[in-house]
This record gives C-alpha cells, sequence and structure tokens, in this order.
C-alpha cells in the first residue's frame, strides 16, 4: 500500500530542485566543506512542497485525466489512493516543507511559500492561460535557483538567469507540443484546455525561438567563465537532440526525456563533468 503513495508524489520530478545547487556548483564553491549539507535540508523542502502541488493538480484534474494513456494509470485517477486521501497527504507534504525551510529562515520561508502559492495558483486557474502557463513553469525554476544563490550568498549573473528562464520556457513549450502530437489535437486540447487556446504553429515556432534564444544567452554566460566556452557545442546538440525528440512524437517531458532518452542522459553527464574539469582543475 506504500507504493500508490510513493508514485504519486513523482519523486523523479525532484531532478527539477537540484536547479538549488547551480550557483555553488558553478560558482567553483562545490567542493567547499558543509556546502552540499547546507542545501539538503532547502533541497528536501522543495521536494516535499512541489509534490504537494503535484498532488492538489492532479486531485483538480483526475476527472481529465481519466482519458489520458498514462495519467489515468495515476494512484489516484486509477482510484488506487481517495481523494481525501490524497488532500490529507498534500497538506501534510506542505506543512512539513514550509517547517523544514524555517529551520533554515525567514527568507527559506518565502522563497519555498512563495514556490506553493504559483503551484497552487496554476493548478487553480493560470494553467488555462495561454503563455502564462509556460511563464509559471519558468517561474518556478527562478525561484529555485534565486533560493539557491541567495542560500549559499552567491550571486546570480544576469546571462544565468536568462538562461535558466528561456530554457524553462523552451523545455515546457516542448511539453506542450509533445502532449499535442502524443495525444492528437482534439484530445490534447480536452486533456488540457490551453491548448485548444493556441492557434496552430505557435508552440513550435514558441520552442524553436525560446530554444535559439538559450543558445545565445548560454554564450554570453560562459563568455564570463572562458573555460566553458568548450560546452557550447555540447549545449546546441542537447538542444537539437530535445527539438527532434519532441518533433517525432518521442514526447517532450523534460525529466522523461532526461532520464529515458541515452544521448540525453550522456549529455548532461558530460556537461558536469566539463563544468567539473573546467572550474575545480
Amino acid at each position: 500500500m506504500i507504493l500508490p503513495y510513493l508514485t504519486m508524489l513523482r519523486p523523479a520530478q525532484w531532478l527539477k530542485n537540484l536547479m538549488l545547487f547551480f550557483p555553488p556548483f558553478l560558482a567553483g564553491q562545490a567542493m567547499l566543506p558543509g556546502i552540499v549539507a547546507k542545501g539538503v535540508p532547502l533541497f528536501f523542502a522543495f521536494c516535499l512542497v512541489s509534490s504537494a502541488g503535484y498532488l492538489f493538480n492532479d486531485l483538480l484534474d483526475r476527472e481529465r485525466d481519466r482519458h489520458h494513456p498514462k495519467k489515468r494509470l495515476r494512484s489516484l485517477t486509477s482510484g488506487t489512493v481517495t481523494p481525501r486521501a490524497a488532500a490529507v497527504v498534500a497538506a501534510l507534504l506542505l506543512t512539513a516543507g514550509l517547517a523544514l525551510a524555517a529551520q533554515l529562515s525567514v527568507r527559506m520561508v518565502l522563497f519555498v511559500a512563495g514556490y506553493a502559492v504559483l503551484s497552487l495558483s496554476y493548478s487553480l486557474v493560470l494553467k488555462r492561460v495561454p503563455v502564462v502557463d509556460l511563464f509559471c513553469i519558468a517561474g518556478g525554476f527562478l525561484i529555485r535557483l534565486q533560493a539557491g544563490g541567495d542560500l549559499f550568498l552567491v550571486p546570480i549573473s544576469h546571462w544565468l538567469f536568462l538562461t535558466v528562464f528561456l530554457l524553462a520556457v523552451f523545455l515546457s513549450t516542448g511539453k506542450r507540443l509533445g502532449e499535442v502530437r502524443a495525444l492528437g489535437g482534439a484530445v490534447a486540447e480536452e486533456h488540457r484546455s490551453s491548448l485548444a487556446r493556441y492557434p496552430d504553429g505557435f508552440l513550435a515556432g514558441t520552442m524553436y525561438l525560446t530554444g535559439a534564444a538559450v543558445l545565445v544567452t548560454y554564450v554570453m554566460y560562459t563568455l564570463q567563465k572562458p573555460n566553458l566556452v568548450i560546452s557550447v557545442p555540447l549545449c546546441l546538440f542537447g538542444l537539437l537532440r530535445y527539438l527532434l525528440r519532441v518533433s517525432t512524437g518521442k514526447g517532450g517531458d523534460p525529466t522523461e526525456s532526461l532520464l529515458h532518452d541515452w544521448m540525453l542522459f550522456a549529455i548532461g553527464v558530460i556537461w558536469v563533468g566539463m563544468v567539473v574539469w573546467s572550474i575545480y582543475r
């Protein structure tokens, strides 16, 4: 009986919370004593609150999700876990996440609470508003990035901020486009109402536009750290690989793409290796 509750939390999506460690990692501070231990409580605080957000969103969308080939198998949608039990778990996760952040500082509570409010607003209203839904997802990544910078006392450069923002919009657009191509236009629009408000070609155009912008801002960021310039071709390869994956109907969920596409996974590992070699050698 524990497994349905664990899968309901979507632990694979916790990978997104590693964004907290990007500021010290890219600043060359990841190897300093106590850095990782300092970030672990905030990492789990975001994990708990993000899982609470997923649960709340699933509660609201469970009727729509029953028509989705994959989401209908989720614990809540399939009836393995009752809505009441899911609501209780979500409330406990939210409370625990905020309590964990409170052990660090008031500012960390504000970051985690801000993320929770954004997630709640997204589930209730904003996910139905075209373009706004994409910016909400990007906002969640920016909150994590800024929280990490604040916790580790690492200033976030303008180019890193823009790169993370544009990459988040790029990936979320790819996820939307992947849903349309996997489910078909009519079914996808029934499953996610905002898709009906995007005209033909808009999502594809946005994905190409933001993908190109990501490359530009990342290049500008690496010029501040010349040793990282060698990673630019790898960045381009990763962007093109993701575009190919979405365009061929293999799905656009960023986490699933990273974990199930061996090339994207290898690119991620090599990129980390390049950063370590460039900054920490």
